[in-house]
């Protein structure tokens, strides 16, 4: 009876500690997140499962997930950092007023629609009041600029909101990749 309690002890010890690792890397590493509607569309699509990296230095382009109120956390792609002018023309992006390439839309190639852009045209300050990204903020978009709330509409959103990078999609399984950016 005495080597069944120590095996016990054991077993009880290990799940302990395995359940204490997995909060540990849940809670200051890596998370996972179900995408909820079509704003990152053709990136990712409803209810594709990711995994989110907690640690990650943002930078321009990242898929980030961020609380967008205490009910509801978004995700989106991050186009201005901290002091960065934003503007579009004419469907193209330019980042302190540098021509910035969007290779994430080409399968969106196939909306032809001579009167209107992909991506309305924009100056930052005309959106938000403000000619830069402000300091611990950061402006962001999703990839189907048709039916996506996001900068446009409601500003920047503050770095304290960023709960991390999107890293991997995981599900569905013939979906999974780690590639959601390439120059």
């Amino acid at each position: 009876m005495n080597n069944f309690k120590k095996e016990m002890l054991e077993w009880l010890t290990a799940l302990v500690i395995g359940i204490l690792l997995v909060m540990f890397i849940r809670m200051f590493l890596v998370t996972n997140y179900e995408v909820v509607g079509q704003s990152m569309m053709p990136t990712l699509h409803d209810k594709d499962k990711v995994l989110v990296n907690k640690l990650s230095k943002i930078d321009h382009m990242d898929i980030v997930i961020f609380h967008g109120d205490e009910e509801e956390d978004y995700v989106k792609r991050v186009i201005g950092l901290p002091g960065d002018m934003i503007s579009y023309k004419n469907d193209e992006l330019f980042i302190n007023n540098k021509k910035v390439k969007e290779p994430y839309l080409q399968s969106f190639s196939a909306y032809d629609n001579p009167d209107e852009n992909f991506t309305e045209d924009f100056e930052l300050d005309e959106l938000t009041g403000s000619k830069r990204v402000p300091p611990d903020k950061l402006f962001v978009l999703g990839d189907n600029r048709i039916s996506s709330m996001d900068s446009r509409y409601f500003h920047f959103v503050d770095t304290t909101e960023v709960v991390g990078e999107v890293q991997a999609r995981y599900w569905p399984l013939s979906q999974a990749t780690t590639q959601f950016y390439s120059e």
